[in-house]
């Protein structure tokens, strides 16, 4: 595989993963004030399972993730918090449009930072994997990219 491929399909890794990992730990968190990494398991079983770890592997993943865990857990629950203060800026009256834009900025840093973070550890974990695991990963990339592209073009019509 090329370095380009190899860099499209981590990349398409990262979004596809931190998109699940931050809706799942967001809700998580929503749900307990644990302290806990929700997103990870799910993650950890995607790859475990999908990808047909071995356990060697398996363990590597662990530490991966444990290693990346301190780095990520913070941003997530600044992610929650932000997202708490527009619902209360959009339940308050009268609406701060002020306050919204610099919101909008900090989400979006804080995003930024996520997504980096993450790229970082799955770059990490995706030297574990074989090379025939890679290129079932890449397979997955591949289709969900194209069911995505697929759906941007054909949005459902309200009817």
């Amino acid at each position: 595989m090329g370095s380009t491929r190899l860099w499209i399909a981590v990349g398409m890794l990262v979004a596809v993963v931190a998109t699940i990992a931050v809706a799942h730990s967001v809700r998580a968190a929503e749900m307990r004030d644990d302290g806990m990494f929700g997103g990870g398991h799910r993650m950890m079983h995607f790859f475990s399972d999908y990808l047909d770890l071995n356990d060697a592997q398996q363990q590597q993943v662990k530490q991966i993730m444990a290693k990346d865990k301190p780095a990520l857990e913070p941003l997530i629950r600044q992610m929650l918090e932000n997202r708490q203060q527009m619902r209360q800026l959009i339940e308050s009256t009268p609406f701060d449009e002020g306050k919204a834009h610099a919101l909008a900025a900090q989400q979006t840093a804080t995003m930024t930072e996520l997504t980096v973070q993450k790229a970082h550890m799955f770059s990490d974990l995706y030297q574990v994997l074989t090379p025939d695991q890679k290129t079932k990963l890449d397979t997955f990339l591949d289709r969900h990219e194209h069911r995505s592209a697929r759906h941007m073009n054909n949005p459902p019509q309200n009817e």
